[in-house]
């Protein structure tokens, strides 16, 4: 029997996590930790916890989540880049903050509500590996844990699907704080990210041209923190066929838009990789996913440089070209199921 801490966030898939977990027999701790955007209230959680006979214990991260999660997201998108904060939290909060503190309760691993597999390999090298529940599948978001990290992650649900999941929780009569399903970007309460940035007095948008992939100015738009690459909307430039914004030129306060055939990359530049498998050093053919529900594409990863003073940059060439590839956003390598590792696209 292993003692197991419980990351709790109040909604269904952690709860069934942890009853999974305490049916096997460990000895559970619940941990919920706070970001200062919490929905549900701390005695509704306790309730929670109780319905399973678990002790919870509430983690003030608040200061950690602003400064490594939710500044993450202002600089990236103030720089025209589409910032993906999930990607930052699950290494930086939910296995590091987190982690660390249940490791100081006595913790031998943490548990969450991922839907996600890990195996230990006879090599002893831990293996990222995509969900039973290919809809549900939370690989992509898990992409930069480390090989220490995830020696010491759980997943209880990766062999199950969401409705398995919810038959289970009616079966043992447990009910969560949250029937809703969580949201990928969980600090933005507001209708959109504009007013995010309102309310944060940050918002400093110039208006700007908007030139079309020839270079010829075709409007002007009120800021480019309105954007995104791929972006359909807003643009209000009239054409044969919709425009969609291929670049963010934030040097130039320019909006370069084309039509969806301009979407299209044949590659890109992928920098700071964190490897789970060993480091390549030379071309590898592999799948690489651009984004949550991106369909992963059959590519060749191009090591850019390799030794001592390797920072982890490589061209992925895709074998067929691929539509909004955006900077900013992770790019995760798998072989067939199997995370290999991920990156940043530049």
């Amino acid at each position: 029997m292993e003692k197991i801490a419980v990351a709790m966030s109040g909604g269904i898939d952690s709860l069934v996590a942890a009853c999974l977990l305490k049916d096997m027999g460990h000895e559970l701790i619940g941990i919920h930790f706070t970001t200062g955007y919490e929905t549900v209230s701390h005695d509704d959680l306790y309730k929670m916890a109780e319905q399973i006979g678990m002790n919870l214990k509430i983690i003030d991260c608040k200061q950690a989540f602003e400064s490594l999660v939710v500044d993450y997201f202002i600089k990236t998108y103030q720089s025209g880049k589409t910032p993906n904060p999930c990607l930052v939290c699950n290494p930086q909060i939910k296995f590091g903050v987190l982690l660390d503190h249940a490791m100081s309760l006595g913790a031998d691993g943490l548990a969450t509500g991922h839907y996600a597999k890990i195996s230990e390999g006879k090599d002893g090298r831990f293996h990222l590996i995509q969900a039973k529940d290919t809809q549900k599948d939370q690989s992509y978001f898990l992409g930069f844990l480390s090989q220490t990290q995830l020696s010491q992650a759980v997943f209880p649900l990766g062999s199950m699907t969401k409705t398995e999941v919810r038959n289970l929780a009616a079966q043992k009569k447990i009910m969560p704080v949250s029937t809703k399903e969580s949201q990928d970007i969980c600090f933005i309460r507001e209708k959109n990210y504009r007013e995010f940035f309102k309310k944060r007095n940050i918002l400093q948008n110039m208006p700007g041209p908007i030139e079309d992939v020839e270079g010829q100015i075709i409007g002007e738009h009120p800021g480019l923190s309105f954007f995104t690459v791929g972006q359909r909307r807003g643009i209000n430039c009239p054409a044969s066929e919709p425009y969609y914004v291929v670049c963010i030129d934030q040097e130039k306060n320019r909006l370069v838009v084309g039509f969806k055939k301009d979407l299209y990359s044949a590659e890109c530049k992928v920098e700071d990789i964190s490897w789970i498998m060993p480091v390549p050093d030379k071309p590898l053919d592999l799948m690489t996913r651009i984004r949550y529900r991106h369909k992963p594409a059959a590519s060749t990863l191009i090591p850019m440089d390799t030794g001592k003073d390797s920072k982890n940059r490589a061209i992925v060439r895709f074998h067929s070209p691929q539509a909004a590839v955006t900077p900013g956003q992770g790019a995760v390598f798998y072989m067939k199921d199997e995370v290999m590792g991920a990156g940043w696209i530049r």
